[in-house]
């Protein structure tokens, strides 16, 4: 088989696996008399994030993401 072929083969088996999961989501649903899960679709609430900056004393004793501590260097 070629690369593409097996590609193939696992996007099928992936899609199964998932027609599976939510065919035994739907099933567990019904038995325990729970209301149907929505399928896809935003989410019913939103959250507003205020364009305001954040107080920095907050954020005194924090890592800079993806750079460290302010005080130690980068390996």
């Amino acid at each position: 088989m070629s690369v593409q072929d097996d590609l193939a083969a696992v996007k099928r088996r992936l899609q199964d696996l998932e027609h599976t999961v939510e065919e035994l989501e739907h099933r567990v649903g019904v038995e325990r008399g729970a209301p149907k899960v929505p399928t896809g679709g935003r989410a019913e609430s939103m959250v507003t994030i205020p364009d305001t900056p954040y107080d920095a004393q907050k954020w005194t004793d924090t890592d800079d993401e993806g750079l460290g501590a302010r005080d130690r260097h980068a390996p």
